[in-house]
């Protein structure tokens, strides 16, 4: 039997909380502090304060497992270089800001030498004006041309909200400096009558990179003035490109290059990131340049207390009678209550969109029954929202009228807010990169700040509460991208060639992957060599073949049955989870039950109503190994990495009592497989071993299973993944092992380094797995330890004692680690060795009918980007069982549309099965980014 599914991450009986991780939101930092919003009076409260406040009883108190005090430190000025224009040093006075924080007067010094710079420094230290400073002064420059465009910019977001809230700020900024600087943003929502001006008149452009990907690049004459004289590319959020998300768009960046250079330029990249390990080795992995680091940072900080929570058991019992703790939704509803009560600025960071609606529901539910006029000063935000509604939830966080917010990362990455006292995460974020932005966004402006962790009922969380030296005595982590995986590289090399012939000089911009890929491109009649290089041949749109946020089609719309009012989007990989027959919706504060989900037309058809439980997807998964490329031996048994193909299908949804979590029943589902070709690491036990470990054949399936699912909980603290982009299958006897087998998967085509890092650090992995287990106060196991709600065969078989022995003989012959274990190879070269994705088949004849995948677009030359979250709840197929396997639901996160048996890699055909889409992102560009790709979920149904 196989046991199979995501990690634990959704131990919150509401939903899985997705996230992906992000940094400052703030379009340029201000080194005074700025002016209390409407409606705040008083002096803030201290962190110590607001502590004090939330856990006054004593059942409050019991609940804090560690408090870590992080003084207050003071910054260091600067002077800004002398090559700044005048101009701009007096608009950045005029903002009321003094002089430049040393590491804003570094970097824009490296911009005006021309080296392009990566800003690694923390959440407001004014990373947007370190940058802004020499943009706009080259602007000016540039005004003076007889053209009045002599110099240009382009500014890449990950979303459009932060483009937009850019543009204001640069607008704010540079008044005083006139029509010299003209900025406008490029996206899925210009009206298409502004396009061309922003095109022939507008000097610092701001977008993102799908439309960068599918509607500049491919219509770069109608951008020839621009780009001839574009002398600055910004890159803002750097680090959020990562995994497969990042690969694409790292391949997109090096399209631009090639383009400027063919029309004489030779841009300046500028990049901005969270405090992250190695930035200027991923930075130039993302540009294929080299980068500068500035990573001391110069600004001050005010105090910050850290709590971490841990809420407390409850008298329900769960399935096979294990406990349950009172989830971490619930738990920060009653925080952000009581914060909100007594008028302490707040936001609540939760990681599904779901989670957001709820424990906005339930805190004005309990605010109403005293005041309802401060209930109307909480809401939610979060992607998937129709424009006009985001438009006036930023207003009204703009004018100080809200107090409480929950809010999905959307609000980390999408909006400019000050003056938050306190901050509450629902579930640890994925990566201490991503809790560290979120916690850094109370107290901005140098102001003290408290930031409180509410652990989810999962073993990474209940690990983390009970180990705080893995969050305060740990780095944060690298970025993971691997521009030169096939299945990545493939359809851009097809773009690439769509908007010029490929020549010979080109081929080292892309990479040492592209000799391989080329003949089997031109064997697919996608490609043609003439002696001046090789030519796109089809009629489609090669762009079209790259789904660089994996959103595999076009999103479902959410409509209302009796009315035909449009409610909203979700992509189409996360339509089989979230809104499939009888799942619940949830739209700013109003409940839904989804009817229909029409998979040909795209569409969900929803009726208002008030369920009193919460919808939550299963899914069976069966995987074969298709390549062992990587073993070594731990004892008798072997720890391998290699290529494999997983096939998983959504068969039923379960449905949970709100608040309790208490499973009320299972309706089964008939939605199509998929399947998925990636990368994964596995670990067999041999019968010595086994005997040594005192497991019986009556005991094996629970403990392989227990061992499987805990140990996915926990991969996220060793890569840098979040737990919807990795997935597990657990076998007694697998047919190509002939083993007992745990596999832990990539849940992208190709695969996205995540095994390859689980592989390289599997004995520390395997080891903090072990210990999450056997600290574990239960008796039998728990979702803190090794039970998983989206366990397709409801956590049975599961043996916890059982498990841990296993682990423990395991590891007792495990070698020393394989290398030091870094993130990401330092080269491309090494990047093919450790990283490449599957070879690529042989036969290529399904290619002959292949039509590229358009997602909707806006104006010819530019998609449509509808809201929606990146990597959201991803849907899965399953194929037949292996023998002997299992069949029973999982969770697992789904890659961009993947090839067929004979398909070249990254190319889908259209005699492929339905692919997989995955990675952080959804169809066309997110408004913003809900957790991740890129994910929080619409519906109860996600992760």
């Amino acid at each position: 039997m196989a046991f199979n599914h995501l990690p634990a991450a959704m131990h919150d009986a509401l939903e899985a909380l997705s996230v992906m991780a992000v940094t400052h939101s703030m379009p340029m930092a201000k080194n005074h502090r700025p002016r209390r919003p409407a409606g705040d009076t008083g002096s803030r409260p201290s962190p110590g304060e607001v502590l004090d406040l939330l856990s006054s009883g004593e059942s409050r108190a019991a609940r804090i497992t560690h408090t870590e005090h992080m003084p207050a430190r003071e910054g260091r000025h600067a002077v800004w270089p002398h090559r700044i224009r005048p101009e701009v040093i007096a608009a950045v006075e005029n903002a009321g800001i003094e002089h430049p924080w040393a590491h804003q007067a570094e970097a824009a010094e490296h911009a005006l030498d021309g080296t392009s710079v990566v800003i690694a420094t923390g959440t407001a230290s004014g990373k947007s004006l370190a940058y802004l400073a020499p943009v706009l002064s080259t602007l000016l420059d540039g005004s003076e041309a007889p053209n009045g465009r002599g110099a240009t910019a382009l500014y890449l977001s990950p979303t459009k909200a932060l483009a937009a809230d850019q543009r204001r700020a640069v607008r704010e900024l540079a008044t005083p400096l006139g029509t010299r600087i003209r900025p406008a943003v490029y996206d899925g929502d210009t009206p298409v009558e502004e396009r061309e001006w922003v095109r022939q008149y507008a000097n610092y452009v701001l977008t993102n990179p799908d439309m960068l990907h599918r509607g500049i690049l491919p219509s770069h004459p109608r951008w020839s003035s621009f780009l001839r004289a574009l002398r600055y590319v910004v890159i803002d959020e750097c680090h959020t490109y990562r995994g497969v998300f990042g690969s694409h768009v790292a391949q997109v960046l090096r399209r631009l290059r090639r383009i400027c250079a063919r029309y004489g330029s030779e841009p300046v990249f500028l990049l901005a990131s969270a405090t992250s390990a190695e930035p200027a080795v991923a930075a130039r992995r993302l540009t294929g340049l080299p980068v500068v680091e500035v990573s001391d940072d110069a600004s001050p900080r005010g105090e910050l207390v850290f709590a971490l929570w841990e809420p407390p058991l409850t008298e329900l019992h769960g399935e096979h009678g294990a406990p349950v703790r009172r989830t971490a939704t619930a738990e920060t509803a009653d925080l952000l209550t009581t914060l909100t009560r007594q008028g302490v600025r707040s936001v609540a960071f939760v990681r599904s969109r779901r989670g957001a609606e709820l424990i906005s529901v339930i805190a004005q539910e309990r605010l109403a029954e005293t005041d309802r006029a401060l209930a109307r000063r909480v809401a939610a935000y979060r992607g998937g929202y129709l424009p006009e509604e985001r438009r006036a939830l930023e207003r009204a966080l703009h004018s100080g009228e809200l107090l409480g917010l929950a809010a999905t990362t959307a609000l980390e990455l999408g909006v400019d807010i000050s003056g938050l006292d306190a901050v509450l995460i629902a579930g640890y974020p994925g990566t201490r990169a991503s809790l560290w932005q979120q916690a850094g966004r109370a107290g901005r402006s140098g102001e003290g700040a408290l930031a409180v962790m509410i652990a989810r009922d999962d073993p990474l969380d209940t690990f983390l509460v009970h180990h705080p030296e893995a969050i305060f005595d740990q780095p944060v982590e690298s970025t993971v991208l691997d521009p030169d995986n096939p299945y990545v590289l493939a359809p851009h090399l097809c773009a690439a060639a769509s908007e010029l012939p490929l020549t010979e000089p080109d081929l080292a911009l892309f990479g040492p992957a592209v000799p391989d890929l080329l003949p089997q491109l031109e064997g697919a009649g996608l490609l043609r060599r003439r002696s001046t290089g090789w030519y796109w041949t089809r009629r489609e749109r090669a762009a079209d073949l790259a789904d660089i946020r994996g959103g595999g089609g076009s999103p479902v719309r959410i409509v209302e049955e009796g009315t035909g009012r449009l409610l909203g989007t979700v992509d189409e990989a996360a339509s089989h989870t979230s809104v499939h027959e009888g799942a619940v919706h949830l739209h700013q504060g109003r409940t839904y039950l989804v009817r229909k989900l029409d998979l040909e037309d795209s569409v969900a058809l929803v009726e208002e109503a008030v369920p009193p439980y919460s919808t939550t997807a299963r899914d069976t998964t069966s995987l074969t190994v298709l390549d062992t490329e990587t073993e070594v031996p731990w004892g008798t048994g072997r720890l391998c990495y290699g290529s494999v193909e997983v096939t998983h299908q959504v068969v039923s949804f379960l449905r949970r009592r709100l608040i309790t979590g208490e499973v009320l029943g299972e309706t089964k589902l008939d939605l199509p497989p998929r399947t998925l070709r990636t990368r994964a690491v596995w670990w067999t036990v041999t019968e010595d071993q086994l005997d040594a470990a005192r497991i019986t054949p009556e005991i094996l399936g629970g403990a392989l299973h227990a061992a499987e699912h805990a140990s996915i909980g926990m991969l996220p603290l060793f890569a840098t993944c979040d737990r919807w982009d990795i997935g597990g299958v657990s076998v007694p006897l697998h047919p190509d092992t002939l083993l007992p087998t745990v596999f832990v998967y990539d849940g992208h085509p190709g695969g996205a380094g995540f095994a390859e890092r689980a592989f390289h650090t599997a004995r520390a992995w395997l080891t903090a797995t072990r210990e999450a287990i056997a600290s574990c106060e239960c008796e039998a196991g728990c979702p803190s330890c090794v039970q998983s709600p989206k366990c397709g065969n409801g956590n049975d078989p599961l043996h916890k004692r059982g498990a841990v022995r296993l682990l423990t003989e395991l590891l007792r012959e495990a070698p020393e680690p394989l290398q030091p274990a870094t993130e990401t190879p330092e080269t491309p070269q090494e990047s093919l060795k450790t990283l490449e994705a599957l070879e690529a088949p042989k036969t290529l004849e399904s290619l002959e009918s292949l039509e590229p995948q358009t997602p909707p677009r806006a104006a010819p030359d530019s998609p449509d980007s509808p809201s929606g979250r990146p990597g959201d709840s991803r849907s899965s197929p399953a194929g037949p069982q292996a023998p002997g396997a299992f069949p029973g639901p999982s969770s697992s996160p789904d890659g961009p549309g993947l090839p067929g048996a004979a398909d070249v890699p990254g190319v889908p055909a259209a005699s492929t099965g339905p692919g997989i889409p995955g990675g952080p992102g959804v169809a066309g560009v997110p408004d913003r980014l809900d957790g991740p790709g890129g994910p929080a979920r619409d519906l109860s149904s996600g992760r």
